[in-house]
């Protein structure tokens, strides 16, 4: 092998050019070629959908918390009493008696 032809570049440095397959065998890599660039160009637009969605549904989430927020600061409370919400029981004989539970405006 002399020193001009270990210098040569490209598709002719790998195999020769005069065969009867090599136009078969670069119509397969053509073929090949096409289909790994359909493959990415389906595999990134599911991708694509797939972060849209995931943006869409973080959209929803931070609105529906933004009302529960403004619901809870706008809640007016209404002014309890010390004894508001509680019912004294106390067990006679062998059952209990509710009081308290019976005040007008419930």
């Amino acid at each position: 092998m002399t020193e001009s032809e270990r210098l040569i570049f490209g598709p002719a440095a790998r195999r020769p050019s005069n065969g009867l397959l090599a136009p078969v065998v670069w119509l397969f890599g053509l073929i090949a070629t096409l289909v790994a660039m359909a493959i990415g160009a389906v595999l990134a637009v599911v991708t694509a959908a797939a972060v849209a969605v995931i943006a869409v549904i973080a959209a929803v989430l931070v609105f529906v918390a933004g009302l529960a927020m403004r619901a809870r600061r706008t809640m007016t409370r209404r002014d309890r009493r010390a004894d508001d919400g509680v019912i004294e029981a106390r067990k006679v004989g062998d059952a209990w008696v509710a009081y308290g539970w019976e005040r007008t405006g419930r």
